[in-house]
């Protein structure tokens, strides 16, 4: 079984990072959240067996939400 990857979208003095989970730095900053968010959502369905963990400016967990890749050929039915 693969571990599943986890990004966080966090607050970061006046901007938004995504930090893939086990790592120290940001893999990039944004000005808005929805920026961050959009960012990582596409990231997550890319690599696929993700989950996005959005947090508030307060650094309490917003949502969570899990991605996997569409082309999964283990989802393909036959």
């Amino acid at each position: 079984m693969v571990k599943q990857r986890q990004i966080h979208v966090t607050p970061r003095e006046n901007k938004w990072t995504n930090i893939i989970g086990g790592n120290q730095r940001a893999t990039a900053l944004f000005e808005t959240q929805q920026e961050a968010i959009d960012a990582a959502r596409t990231n997550a369905i890319t690599h696929g067996d993700t989950e996005v963990i959005i947090h508030r400016r307060d650094g309490k967990i917003r949502a969570s939400n899990t991605y996997n890749r569409e082309d999964d050929p283990r989802n393909i039915k036959g």
